[in-house]
């Protein structure tokens, strides 16, 4: 079975009209589970990359097997008031209002090569944002790393439009 058969699509959520890519069928999935880290893992090892940056919260799940094959850290973006040491924020832009991410103020020193990895890419506001965390503190953004790309929104367009390298494993047509 491919990786995309193994999402599920739910319609209308979380507003009519949505196809939400839904990766818990695809995680839950020993093999499926195993192939999104071996996938990224051939692709990361030969890079230069010092930390992966998981977005809360399924970037945990992804980031976390990734950051150990690769032998590096993980260090957690996590939404406001989860992390309990000095934090800095970032607020963004969301299709229905603002949101914001907090990172460990102690998490990346200057020059850090950063991966960035989270499920799903749609318009890129989250995955920027979380960027823009790392670049705060100094760090480096290798590339981000998504499970499914939503070409049609525009975050790939989004991401490059602001410098970044993207990569993903499987895309799916439609928002």
């Amino acid at each position: 079975m491919s990786l995309k058969s193994k999402i599920r699509t739910i319609p209308d959520f979380p507003k009519k009209g949505i196809m939400f890519r839904d990766i818990t069928t695809l995680i839950k999935d020993a093999a499926g589970l195993k192939e999104v880290t071996d996938k990224f893992t051939a692709r990361y090892k030969s890079m230069q990359i010092d930390y992966v940056v998981g977005i809360e919260a399924r970037g945990f799940i992804i980031g976390g097997p990734l950051a150990y094959t690769l032998g590096k850290g993980f260090i957690p973006v996590r939404k406001p008031g989860k992390l309990p040491y000095e934090s800095l924020s970032y607020e963004y832009e969301l299709e229905y209002g603002t949101s914001t991410l907090e990172i460990h103020t102690d998490a990346i020193k200057k020059g850090d090569r950063i991966l960035i990895v989270d499920d799903l890419l749609a318009t890129g506001g989250t995955a920027i944002a979380a960027a823009k965390l790392v670049e705060q503190l100094g760090g480096v953004v290798v590339e981000m790393a998504f499970v499914v790309d939503l070409p049609e929104v525009g975050g790939r367009e989004n991401l490059e439009e602001n410098g970044y390298k993207m990569f993903h494993l499987v895309e799916f047509e439609g928002e």
